[in-house]
């Protein structure tokens, strides 16, 4: 018998470690080669890891909970054939990643020891937080990067050289607040370093927060941290679209098999505007700024209890019914927990349909690295006063779009957005094809 090694996956392009959230195998099961072993959790999205190996499952190295860096060993499988010995000695190469018995020497000799990916390590030297103070809550200690987030929420930012080598403390991470995902205000040196003191009360219903929520309120923390936000606000008249939507609306689900939604046409109209206005389609790189070529549209698709953004990959080349159709196929993948990790990779800009539970006015939170995200809202019928002074029932929307001022200033999102405008009010039976 061999036994080999299954590793943290990289489940994205950006993704540099994953939460267990739960397994589904327990050690003596016997497993089938892609039989799915256990269900992680990144900040993008939830996936299985199914097994390379036909065999018995000898250990379980990490538990339901625990945050592992890419590449990382979870668990072991016993398989048939030669020699037993441990991965390490076999081939120095398990599953495409080397491994070194050294390496696997000092990690049991000293559990303890220092831990931390190389995203840990850029972040730690952009806010100058020094490492060898710094208490990991990762396993064996290792010092992940939810761990430096929690500390540069608390602003309590451990300095090097700031104590004596003797007297160093030890700064352990705080724990995230289920609040993380509201707008925050900037942290102070008083800030509490740990979760609210909030006392039950008979009644109070205590709901644990789930690997996906704590997903969500980091990435929305880092974005309202990092990203300095503003906001704009337009007023669209889509009383022709309504129209020429409504007058095709039921031929089109009988043709075709699902919905032409009134969101495909403002996905359209803004994949069109960031061909036109190319900076907006852009990200934050720190030293520079990268402008994304393809046009890939994240949209936003609730559960009861999660927000999961799936893209559209070049949009801009898509007709309606094209663009009708993905968000038809990926809102359902969404909610039967079908979505792949990698439709949920590669987007340049967020469009929310916020109007599809009635709100009005909104202000979203950048969807980081992106560079802005719209906010559609309800469309309501309003009394507009017309060009000839007649007063009109029309068809209003409003669009609020967020934008990282570091990358985009006001000149441009307002040219932007009245190119969405544009779109929008010239959309009718005349003037545009859903082909």
């Amino acid at each position: 018998m061999a036994v080999e090694q299954i590793k943290m996956p990289q489940l994205g392009e950006s993704v540099t470690e994953g939460t267990i959230s739960k397994w589904l195998v327990a050690v003596g099961d016997k497993v089938n080669k892609y039989d799915p072993l256990a269900e992680v959790m990144t900040d993008k999205v939830n996936a299985e890891i199914p097994s390379s190996f036909s065999g018995v499952i000898k250990e379980l190295v990490a538990n339901d909970g625990d945050t592992l860096a890419v590449g990382e060993i979870i668990c072991t499988i016993e398989v048939e054939g030669g020699a037993d010995e441990t991965p390490a000695a076999s081939s120095g190469v398990v599953n495409n990643a080397p491994v070194t018995s050294s390496a696997q020497v000092v990690e049991e000799d000293a559990p303890n020891k220092a831990r931390y990916s190389p995203a840990v390590l850029k972040l730690s030297q952009e806010h100058g937080i020094d490492l060898s103070q710094v208490k990991g809550s990762g396993a064996g200690g290792r010092i992940t990067r939810k761990d430096l987030l929690s500390i540069i929420e608390s602003g309590n930012i451990p300095k090097a050289g700031a104590v004596t080598p003797t007297t160093q403390p030890v700064v352990e991470a705080p724990v995230a607040r289920q609040e993380a995902i509201a707008p925050v205000t900037p942290p102070t040196q008083k800030t509490a370093a740990t979760a609210p003191n909030i006392p039950t009360l008979p009644g109070d219903i205590e709901i644990p927060v789930t690997g996906v929520r704590k997903a969500i309120a980091t990435n929305m923390l880092r974005s309202k941290h990092e990203a300095p936000h503003a906001w704009t606000m337009m007023e669209v008249d889509v009383t022709n679209l309504v129209e020429y939507r409504n007058s095709i609306k039921d031929h089109f689900k009988k043709t075709e098999g699902y919905n032409l939604t009134f969101f495909a046409f403002f996905v359209k109209a803004v994949a069109q505007a960031l061909k036109e206005y190319p900076q907006i389609n852009s990200m934050w790189a720190g030293d520079k700024i990268i402008q994304k070529k393809d046009i890939n549209i994240n949209i936003a698709v609730a559960t009861d209890d999660a927000l999961f953004v799936p893209v559209i990959k070049h949009a801009d080349e898509k007709t309606i019914k094209g663009i009708a159709r993905e968000i038809t196929e990926l809102a359902g993948k969404v909610r039967n927990g079908q979505l792949k990790s990698d439709e949920m990779q590669g987007g340049t800009f967020t469009v929310n349909n916020t109007g599809s539970f009635g709100s009005v006015q909104s202000m979203g939170i950048i969807n980081y690295p992106q560079a802005a995200i719209l906010q559609v809202e309800s469309i309501v019928k309003r009394p507009v006063v017309m060009n000839n002074g007649m007063i009109a029932v029309r068809d209003i929307v409003n669009l609020c779009m967020s934008l990282d001022h570091r990358v985009l200033d006001g000149l441009v999102c307002g040219r932007f957005l009245q190119r969405v405008k544009e779109i929008l009010e010239n959309t009718s039976k005349d003037t545009t094809s859903i082909y």
